[in-house]
């Protein structure tokens, strides 16, 4: 084991990116944990505030990743110690930010309602996407020889990636980035119902296509939501407060 991590990790300089994904899950973890038990009222855990106004922890997050991302711009270029103590901060505070990411997206706090699922999605994708490039993967890079110009691929799937999220498919388009057939699979195939591509060629041009992608979400890709939202309930609590934006306007 120490072998391989000498020489899968330290020597190909994915020490930094190893201690970011380690204090991002661990972070991530705790940070769950704390908030699980104010809410529950055990002991002595409590929610930060100054007089009337609660500190959200994301402004502890913001503050860290400010911290580990300068340090990580000043130490040593020779010092990959420097770099992984400098990740590793910016591991904590990235785990703070996005846990409240739901926050950050509806300008509200929705941290226990529906909504606050998107930010362990968030979290999920992120830990997807560095765990992709802690083993070697990159982005929107694939050898299919001398057949096709590297910039002309780039373009190719950039296209592909945007079309594939538009059409509401998030996973295969973030995993397409590292595996890109992925993305021509997810762009080819019809949209999610709810998606912004749907709502823009389909929803009311074509009855029958709508009704082939409800048919789709429902018979396939809702039980796979519900075993996910379980999975997420399982490790960061239930999102069971009703929903404080349904019906709201920005003004």
């Amino acid at each position: 084991m120490e072998n391989w991590f000498q020489f899968n990790i330290v020597d190909t300089g994915r020490l930094p990116l190893f201690c970011y994904f380690v204090t991002l899950i661990v972070a991530f973890i705790a940070t769950r944990i704390n908030v699980r038990l104010i809410r529950a009222k055990v002991g002595w855990f409590r929610n930060v505030n100054v007089g009337e106004m609660h500190i959200h922890h994301v402004v502890f997050g913001v503050v860290l990743m400010l911290i580990g991302g300068v340090a990580g711009l000043i130490v040593s270029s020779a010092s990959q110690v420097g770099y992984a103590v400098a990740a590793c901060i910016f591991g904590v505070g990235s785990a703070l930010v996005l846990d409240e990411f739901a926050l950050i997206l509806h300008l509200h706090d929705v941290y226990w309602e529906e909504e606050g699922r998107t930010s362990v999605d968030a979290v999920f994708i992120a830990v997807a996407v560095t765990g992709l490039l802690l083993i070697g993967l990159r982005p929107l890079t694939w050898d299919y020889g001398t057949f096709v110009a590297p910039a002309a691929l780039i373009i190719a799937n950039l296209a592909l990636a945007v079309i594939t999220l538009l059409k509401g498919k998030i996973w295969t388009g973030m995993a397409g980035l590292f595996v890109p057939p992925m993305l021509l699979v997810g762009a080819v195939r019809l949209a999610r119902p709810g998606s912004p591509w749907a709502h823009w060629f389909f929803a009311k041009r074509s009855p029958r296509k709508m009704a082939r992608a409800i048919h789709r979400e429902e018979r396939w890709r809702r039980p796979v939501i519900k075993a996910k939202i379980a999975f997420q309930e399982f490790l960061s609590g239930r999102h069971d407060l009703p929903s404080t934006r349904r019906g709201r306007r920005h003004t």
